[in-house]
């Protein structure tokens, strides 16, 4: 019997502007269609990605976010990145080099998913403004808010590992949605809402006062 044919991949890790979240870039695309996803536990990759779920059997994994050709980790505190990103590294390129689909399928609840919710009484300046996005009718701005974020933010977000989603416009706030790299980290949320903020305001003036970042 025929040994399978490995495929050759070339894998290397990247900082990220998160502390917590290392970006791994691959020589081939990872996901198709253009499609992001991002997976908080090993149940919601099940079935959807066994790269993700093999992932989360290191215990310092939080997340996996996959897009385009790179997988961003987010690990917690118990380990420093310089003890653990080569062996991170060397398993995802050993698992790509056997495997060569990296996403089955992408669950509609995985796509558009909603900020989770806090305890009572706890906040973040992330997750402060959750809102019900279903209570907002679309607009005719719509469509402009998205072009300028596809063309000034977007390729810099992905550039970092992340990803960011528009979620609505109402009296002239601009809700987003923050992924990968992005999310759980307050500095560069904080970052990230000034600079779109300051984009949208100078490209539509009198139409854009505020931007609400959340962590998807």
């Amino acid at each position: 019997m025929d040994t399978p044919k490995r495929i050759p991949t070339a894998l290397y890790a990247e900082m990220t502007p998160n502390p917590a979240a290392m970006k791994f870039v691959a020589d081939r695309p990872l996901i198709t269609g253009g499609l992001q996803v991002e997976y908080r536990t090993k149940m919601e990759a099940r079935g959807s990605s066994l790269l993700a779920e093999e992932l989360f059997n290191f215990p310092m994994v939080k997340s996996v976010f996959i897009s385009g050709n790179y997988v961003t980790v987010l690990k917690d505190e118990s380990l420093g990145w310089e003890m653990i990103v080569q062996q991170l590294r060397d398993y995802i390129r050993e698992w790509l080099m056997d495997n060569p689909v990296t996403v089955t399928a992408v669950p509609a609840h995985l796509l558009n998913r909603t900020p989770e919710a806090l305890p009572e009484g706890e906040t973040t300046s992330a997750s402060k403004s959750q809102v019900d996005y279903s209570n907002f009718e679309p607009t005719e701005y719509d469509d402009v808010i998205r072009h300028l974020l596809d063309e000034f933010v977007r390729p810099a977000v992905e550039q970092d590992g992340g990803a960011i989603d528009f979620m609505a416009y109402n009296d002239k706030k601009v809700y987003v949605q923050l992924k990968g790299s992005c999310s759980g980290c307050p500095s560069s949320t904080a970052t990230l809402k000034g600079g779109i903020e300051n984009l949208l305001k100078a490209k539509m003036p009198d139409i854009v006062e505020e931007v609400i970042a959340e962590n998807a």
